[in-house]
């Protein structure tokens, strides 16, 4: 088993569990137990898995987000809402989110459950010290629907990824915000105004962000990555690729392989049906 084939199965996977931060469902749910949309309702349905915790773990365990913008929300969030409500309500919101971008059929689509049952294989490799979001998420009960067993299985592989990158970044000696300036800077993710807007920075807090990485020589005059900025992300990427290795490794060269194609097949098939507004996420030509 490759690198390669993991991250690929990664990019596969991913955007079938991160549609439900961009969908209207999940607004829709989360408004109706009292949380505030945006902000507050991102914030709170992924952290809920943690219970009522405070701004400086939802800080630590999301890395690249303002803790003055976490702090605005959390813990208020749990004065509106118990994160056990919180976490029904995202249930709710992604069974409809499903139905919407996947089709009504999808329950009954028997590569969603051969998907269902290899991505659950790869999740028994995933190990819990050192990654305290994947660990809440993996204490949650698991679904039976095929359809919610892929996307939790999915948000399990996503957040044990996560945890995984931001020892990496931490390793690197970048901070938050110089995490989202050198990605942002790949040309791939997130746009650096969607970035900026959703993270809670200022442009002045980015554009000293962008000076401390100059001062590196990570970053060129005209905020482009440098040589040794590439190389960087690239050990960063590296990095994080073998401490998320393992899951894929246990699943196995053949079952990663149907997992990336049926994984692909769902992702066309959300993102065709609306499921990523435009202006989110940087193209390149």
């Amino acid at each position: 088993m490759t690198l390669t084939a993991a991250r690929h199965c990664n990019s596969a996977l991913n955007p079938l569990h991160s549609l439900i931060y961009f969908a209207p469902e999940a607004e829709r749910e989360f408004t109706a137990i009292g949380l505030e949309p945006g902000g507050m309702a991102y914030l709170a349905s992924r952290s809920a898995a943690m219970g009522a915790v405070g701004a400086g773990v939802v800080a630590a365990t999301f890395y690249n987000f303002n803790r003055a913008l976490i702090a605005r929300h959390i813990p208020r969030a749990w004065q509106a809402a118990a994160p056990a409500a919180v976490l029904d309500a995202r249930w709710r919101a992604v069974e409809a989110a499903l139905r919407r971008v996947l089709g009504e059929d999808a329950a009954d689509d028997p590569e969603v459950a051969e998907a269902a049952a290899l991505a659950t294989t790869a999740t028994e490799a995933c190990a819990a010290p050192g990654r305290p979001l994947y660990a809440a998420h993996a204490d949650l009960d698991a679904p039976k629907a095929p359809q919610l067993a892929l996307w939790h299985c999915a948000a399990l592989l996503r957040e044990h990824r996560g945890d995984g990158h931001i020892a990496a970044l931490a390793g690197a000696g970048l901070d938050g915000i110089e995490a989202l300036i050198t990605h942002t800077a790949t040309g791939q993710g997130m746009t650096r105004e969607f970035a900026c807007a959703s993270r809670g920075w200022s442009r002045q807090e980015w554009t000293a962000g962008c000076e401390r990485l100059r001062e590196r020589g990570l970053l060129d005059a005209d905020d482009a990555l440098t040589p040794a900025g590439t190389a960087l992300r690239h050990d960063i990427e590296e990095t994080t690729d073998r401490l998320a290795a393992d899951p894929y490794r246990h699943l196995g060269e053949t079952g990663t392989a149907r997992l990336t194609e049926i994984g692909a097949r769902l992702t066309r098939t959300a993102v065709a049906n609306g499921a990523f507004p435009a202006g989110v996420f940087a193209t390149r030509g």
